[in-house]
């Protein structure tokens, strides 16, 4: 599900949560809401809300973790491709064949990667090589080095492309990655519970209202930070695909 939509449910929860509170204070009966009610259920929500702020703690640094992992592994990813093509640039004319069909097999795992220009039923299907990659890898097994030189090379070019290879699998095993929703849903019952306990003794004035409003949606927005995040290549903080895709300049 998408995050905005996510962050919208936990926001209704919320405000449900409120207004429950001042509808249950103008149905109780008033010794119910006595100076010792009051003390108790401040007591529990001092509680709840401690393990609130700890289990939003945990989830924006488990969010923040994997944007950050994944963000350096795209980095390396980009670096390892232009030393790539570097080294097949030195190993002679002979793999500018390679060099064009391995700029096809960046642009199309860019594609997947980001979910650009990819068939709906295709995005969440298992990995597997595309075929610009699988044949720019042939086309590295059929280099025929003509001395220790390109022989050096060659061996090179061969361990970066798996290293490419073995990086690209890790950004598709951490693909589907996200906040557990056990999390969510508790953390959601959590603030609910909060909120009607501070309408549940609060004369229900415009103050009260608004500060309650922009509570609920600060709660909601935090919410959302955390599943942006958790989603590091879409949404609106997705990581760009630009430096990936402008890593190799089109062979003349």
């Amino acid at each position: 599900m998408a995050p905005i939509i996510l962050s919208c449910i936990v926001f209704a929860c919320i405000a449900g949560g409120a207004l429950l509170g001042i509808f249950l204070r103008s149905k109780l009966p008033e010794h119910h809401l006595s100076g010792d009610t009051k003390d108790v259920v401040r007591l529990s929500t001092g509680l709840v809300g401690t393990m609130a702020a700890l289990v939003l703690g945990l989830l924006i640094a488990s969010a923040n973790s994997t944007y950050d992992t994944q963000s350096a592994q795209i980095n390396d990813l980009t670096a390892k491709v232009i030393l790539l093509d570097n080294i097949l640039a030195q190993y002679g004319e002979e793999t500018k064949a390679t060099r064009v069909q391995l700029r096809r097999a960046v642009a199309t795992s860019a594609d997947r990667i980001w979910h650009e220009n990819v068939p709906g039923t295709a995005k969440q299907a298992s990995f597997a090589a595309s075929a610009a990659s699988e044949e720019a890898y042939a086309r590295l097994l059929q280099l025929s080095p003509h001395d220790d030189s390109q022989r050096t090379l060659k061996d090179r070019v061969i361990q970066t492309f798996t290293d490419i290879g073995q990086t690209r699998l890790l950004l598709f095993a951490q693909a589907s990655n996200s906040i557990p929703m056990p999390f969510l849903v508790l953390l959601t019952f959590w603030l609910t519970f909060i909120f009607t306990s501070f309408s549940l003794f609060a004369e229900p004035k415009p103050v009260v209202w608004a500060s309650l409003f922009f509570s609920a949606v600060s709660a909601a927005s935090a919410i959302f930070l955390i599943l942006e995040l958790g989603h590091p290549f879409i949404g609106l903080m997705q990581i760009s695909s630009e430096p990936l895709r402008d890593a190799l300049a089109p062979l003349v």
